[in-house]
């Protein structure tokens, strides 16, 4: 995701401040002109940066701060809740309920991603409980419907719209009409794309909004056009009631952050992002856990529901039991090798980590990866109950490791990597033995069944440098125990 270069510059300069002997105006001039150099080449607006450049000196006065202070908390605490300021419109946006009928309305330039938007806001619904449906409006674009229905017939989701019918808001009423029957609770018609030159559409999208009354209207706008975005969404908003925007094409461009701000500019809010082309490569935008990650300190409430989501309610049970005993198998790391495919994007799921960014697994990288863990899957298919559930390394000879190659497909020397990873993630997982892990919405509790020196032997060692060796662990064991974002900058070293 190109967004990582940004949030890797920011740390990077916060990084180079807080190594310094001494903070003083000259070293947060530094960090602070490091900054705005990052979000300018985001195509962030020049009013916008100098603006914030000003507020963290205002509020980061070194002369007035008391003796013992520690001022590297306070400036990084500034820069955070700028950032954040930056992106928050201050107002949140409807959010559909399961059970009761909602009629959604997508519109946006052509172009912009809008009918693959669609589907995954569709999918990552369905995905929640709700019974969502597509209508394809879009009677100017060739090849639109079919390109819905192929999307919505890949993600199961049903469908309707005409080959034959040329009038867009005749198609919405009848499906809107169709799904509610059906007792579909998320209806989402997609309308033509159209620019804000372009009268007779705008007149067009706007009778569809008349007739099919929608609770909500998502605006989808492709974050290469920067800060050109505000003018955008502007259009649009005095046309309909845009209600919501989703920025995609998040994952090739360099101007999306300057998208996110101008669209914050214009009081609309972000609530999902596009990072990819897949069905699963959607974010929620949450202003406050998006720019923790930004900056490489993770999002520890983010990553939990993720597990909870992807871990089925009837097997966390006995996967708690498994990880209290310290007991790992074949079969256990087939299953969780299962619930990391499940959970989406593997630099996604880690740059909800603290300690990473997802500058460190750029996008070929994650590719490899989760190639990698899908060959180990296929190996391990070819594997025996007894193999699969054995704890004896020993149980591997020569024979059955020749006998599981063939059986894969794979060379000999796959599967001894692979069994050296099982070794490593065995090590890793005996060293967590008694460890709890808290249920949806206890992080509390999870501080309270670690100490600092548990969990050093537990990560891996570059994984420890890169939160920041026992100091840092400390202050995530503090973050991870905290319900507000402050926690995060709690515990940091004082200043010298």
């Amino acid at each position: 995701m190109v967004l990582a270069q940004l949030g890797g510059s920011i740390s990077r300069a916060l990084a180079q401040m807080s190594n310094a002997t001494v903070i003083d105006e000259k070293v947060l001039s530094d960090c602070l002109n490091e900054i705005s150099r990052a979000l300018l080449q985001s195509d962030v607006q020049f009013k916008m940066v100098r603006d914030m450049q000003s507020n963290i000196k205002r509020i980061v006065n070194l002369e007035t701060l008391a003796a013992g202070t520690n001022k590297r908390r306070i400036i990084q605490q500034a820069v955070f809740t700028e950032l954040c300021n930056m992106l928050d419109p201050g107002k949140p946006s409807f959010t559909p309920k399961k059970g009761k009928p909602c009629v959604v309305m997508f519109v946006g330039l052509q172009g912009s991603g809008k009918t693959t938007t669609c589907t995954k806001y569709a999918y990552y619904h369905q995905r929640k409980g709700f019974k969502p449906a597509l209508v394809c409006a879009d009677t100017f674009r060739a090849g639109a419907f079919d390109q819905l229905k192929q999307n919505a017939t890949k993600a199961k989701i049903p469908f309707y719209g005409s080959y034959m019918e040329s009038d867009p808001v005749k198609i919405a009423v009848e499906g809107v009409e169709r799904f509610k029957k059906e007792n579909c609770d998320l209806i989402i018609v997609d309308t033509s794309g159209r620019h804000k030159q372009e009268a007779a559409l705008f007149e067009e999208m706007r009778q569809v909004s008349e007739a099919t009354k929608p609770d909500l209207v998502i605006f989808v706008m492709d974050s290469s056009i920067g800060q050109a975005a505000f003018d955008q969404a502007q259009a649009f908003k005095q046309s309909v009631s845009v209600g919501a925007v989703i920025v995609t094409k998040m994952d090739g461009h360099a101007k999306g952050g300057g998208a996110l701000s101008a669209v914050a500019a214009t009081k609309s809010p972000v609530i999902f992002i596009g990072t990819g082309e897949h069905i699963n490569e959607f974010e929620v935008f949450d202003v406050k856990p998006f720019v923790s990650r930004l900056l490489g300190m993770g999002d520890w409430s983010g990553f939990m529901d993720k597990i909870h989501e992807v871990v089925p309610t009837d097997q966390q049970p006995e996967l708690l039991q498994k990880l209290s005993e310290g007991t790992f198998t074949l079969r256990l790391m087939y299953e969780q090798f299962q619930n990391i495919l499940k959970m989406g994007p593997i630099g996604q799921v880690f740059s909800m980590l603290p300690g990473f960014s997802s500058e460190l697994m750029p996008k070929g990288h994650e590719k490899e990866s989760q190639a990698k863990i899908k060959r180990y899957m296929t190996m391990m298919d070819s594997m025996t109950d007894g193999e699969l559930d054995s704890t004896n390394p020993k149980l591997m000879t020569e024979s059955r490791i020749l006998r599981i190659a063939r059986g894969s497909g794979r060379p000999v020397r796959d599967v001894v990597d692979m069994l050296e990873e099982y070794k490593r993630l065995a090590k890793i997982w005996s060293k967590m033995k008694g460890l709890k892990i808290p249920k949806k919405g206890e992080m509390s509790a999870l501080s309270r069944n670690m100490n600092v020196q548990h969990m050093s032997k537990v990560l891996p060692p570059q994984m420890l440098k890169q939160i920041g060796g026992m100091g840092g662990l400390q202050s995530l064991m503090k973050q991870m125990g905290s319900k507000e974002m402050g926690g995060m900058f709690g515990g940091m070293g004082g200043d010298k």
